[in-house]
């Protein structure tokens, strides 16, 4: 069992920065796959970034490549998302997920998920 909390949301302009944590309790949180998902208004969730388990491989979709970065901190069982450059467009709620080993953007292929975090742009 994995728990996942997200924090670091909030109300940014366009071109501001910010970063989302994800906190995770349960010893195997290093044995799984994080991704980040967010969901806008009345918009399906869609998959945004993962890392490996080792950390060793990332994947960003394409429409935020160069702007946001994944990371993980094993030592204090945590997953960041930088997101850097923001656009109005970024406006969701955040989550982060835990997931089979590999990298998928499926949102099936994750199993335990966090709350959300909302962030909105203004422009």
């Amino acid at each position: 069992q994995v728990q996942l909390l997200e924090s670091g949301g909030g109300l940014v302009q366009a071109g501001g920065s910010l970063r989302l944590s994800c906190a995770a309790s349960g010893r195997t949180f290093n044995t799984y796959t994080i991704a980040w998902f967010r969901q806008g208004p009345g918009k399906e969730r869609e998959f945004v970034a993962a890392i490996t388990m080792s950390g060793g491989e990332t994947y960003h979709a394409d429409f935020v490549k160069g702007r946001f970065t994944i990371s993980r901190d094993f030592a204090k069982n945590m997953a960041y998302l930088q997101m850097n450059s923001l656009k109005p467009e970024d406006t969701a709620v955040y989550y982060c997920a835990a997931g089979d080993s590999g990298i998928y953007t499926n949102r099936n292929y994750y199993h335990y998920w966090g709350q959300g975090t909302q962030v909105t742009v203004s422009s």
